[in-house]
């Protein structure tokens, strides 16, 4: 059976003044969330999905991951909605969303803004999720260069996020069937992390032994390059075994309730 083994790391960074991440390490399910940058209550907008995604999985076990994830960022827009109508001075929050799942034999992602999965499959490095900015944009249609998009002025503008603004019942989020196996390492990160790390840094700090030890790496890697966002990192290592019992570790924003718009929302079996 398919699980993931894994730790996490938040950090609020050398420049915010708090932590508008949140995140979920789990055996089954695992994902980054970050409040959009200069949005009204980002650490609301990520507190409240992470809450809402990682409770509704926990509650669908055996279920096809894809439509775990599906069902579970619907009711995150839904939360979103209903914390907005509940105090106007959220209005414009919103949040990337990075997730894995599996139900001991599929793994699926679900990707929306820049937070990002990669994949270590026999010591290669590749990027499973693609950033849904402008700049990211402008690199697809051939009028910048990937390094020339890690330095460019727009690269944090984001074009689809989790939004609590009604959008109508466009699909906001990309979901997809992971191809990965027992041996496989995969790493879920904020921009905080991804603008300051480059991909060799990446590929180094993910061939440590333990995740633990190079979560703890990236971080602290990129609070060296500057430490200009909060900055969030999960490392899972893909094993076969048998089923274990545990819901998972909460981490950043989501670890104070407060910041989750209505806890009891969500209705599992």
């Amino acid at each position: 059976m398919l699980r993931f083994s894994g730790s996490g790391v938040t950090d609020v960074g050398l420049v915010r003044d708090h932590n508008e991440d949140s995140a979920f390490v789990g055996p089954y399910l695992a994902l980054v969330a970050d409040g959009v940058g200069g949005a009204a209550a980002g650490e609301i907008a990520s507190a409240t999905t992470t809450y809402a995604v990682s409770a509704l999985a926990l509650g669908r076990p055996d279920a096809d991951p894809r439509e775990v994830l599906r069902e579970a960022v619907a009711l995150a827009r839904v939360q979103l909605l209903e914390g907005v109508t509940h105090d106007v001075r959220r209005a414009g929050m919103a949040t990337t969303l990075t997730a894995v799942a599996t139900d001991g034999s599929r793994v699926a992602l679900a990707h929306v803004g820049d937070s990002r999965a990669y994949l270590v499959h026999e010591g290669r490095l590749a990027q499973l999720s693609s950033d849904h900015t402008y700049v990211q944009q402008l690199v697809e249609q051939g009028h910048l260069t990937t390094d020339q998009a890690r330095v460019h002025p727009w690269k944090n503008v984001v074009l689809r996020a989790l939004p609590g603004s009604d959008v109508g019942e466009v699909e906001v989020a990309d979901v997809l069937e992971l191809d990965v196996a027992p041996g496989d390492r995969l790493l879920l990160c904020s921009d905080g992390l991804s603008d300051l790390v480059t991909d060799d840094q990446l590929s180094e700090a993910l061939a440590l032994g333990d995740p633990q030890s190079a979560a703890a790496t990236l971080v602290e890697e990129a609070l060296a390059a500057g430490g200009v966002d909060n900055i969030t990192c999960v490392v899972l290592d893909v094993v076969d075994g048998p089923r274990v019992v545990g819901d998972g570790v909460l981490l950043g924003a989501v670890r104070d309730l407060h910041n989750v718009v209505n806890p009891s929302a969500v209705q599992t079996p």
